[in-house]
């Protein structure tokens, strides 16, 4: 099972979309949306770590049989 390099890849590449799109932005003065851009992508990341977290959380609930 394991981590799929996948979300790997797709998190880093969030990460360097959002610091691009967040450079961009301050330089040219919108401070406000640059940040809301952040907060975006940290809360995309966060829904996909909490979705993997679920998994796992479930994975053990089935490995020691509670229910």
């Amino acid at each position: 099972m394991g981590v799929s390099i996948d979300l790997v890849f797709k998190i880093a590449a969030i990460g360097i979309l959002i610091a691009v799109l967040y450079q961009l932005l301050v330089r040219s003065g919108r401070e406000d949306i640059a940040m809301m851009v952040s907060i975006a992508g940290l809360v995309i990341v966060l829904l996909m770590v909490v979705d993997m977290v679920s998994g796992l959380f479930s994975s053990v609930k089935n490995i020691f049989g509670l229910y």
